[in-house]
């Protein structure tokens, strides 16, 4: 359904386009799913963005070269925390006006403590928090979002 969605899109976009490469979705793993669940709503018109907390990369190597004239990339890097709040859902998206929120879990993947109090701060302010582990269970709880 997402791909033919897609594809629909794709013909709309580039009407003069006689072929165009077939669009394939993936949601057996964490990114695959994430593109499926952001490239759906999109599709619907419904604004949706992926948020990334890994912080800040500081290199502090640097580039010297050695007695025999060969370049070596001599010390380290450190990672510095985001400004993010810990534990930010995968997805941030509005549907219908809604505030919604989505945690991508793939197989035996959990939720951490501070994800648990992420979902607990959206739910109280009105806002919905979905955990998705497949495409399907995400259209499930998406659709019941859709027919409120």
């Amino acid at each position: 359904m997402l791909e033919s969605l897609a594809m629909e899109n794709a013909r709309t976009k580039h009407p003069g386009m006689p072929y165009l490469a077939p669009r394939t979705y993936r949601d057996d793993t964490a990114n695959g799913l994430t593109k499926c669940i952001i490239d759906f709503l999109r599709l619907r018109g419904h604004q949706a963005e992926r948020i990334s907390c890994t912080g800040r990369y500081i290199d502090n190597s640097k580039v010297v070269t050695d007695c025999l004239g060969f370049k070596r990339r001599i010390g380290s890097g450190r990672w510095i925390p985001g400004s993010m709040q810990r534990g930010t859902a995968d997805i941030s998206a509005t549907i219908l006006g809604l505030s919604v929120k989505v945690e991508v879990k793939i197989a035996k993947d959990g939720q951490s403590d501070k994800q648990r109090e992420y979902q607990i701060q959206v739910e109280q302010s009105s806002g919905i928090y979905i955990i998705a582990n497949s495409f399907q269970h995400f259209l499930d709880q998406y659709y019941n979002i859709v027919l409120i």
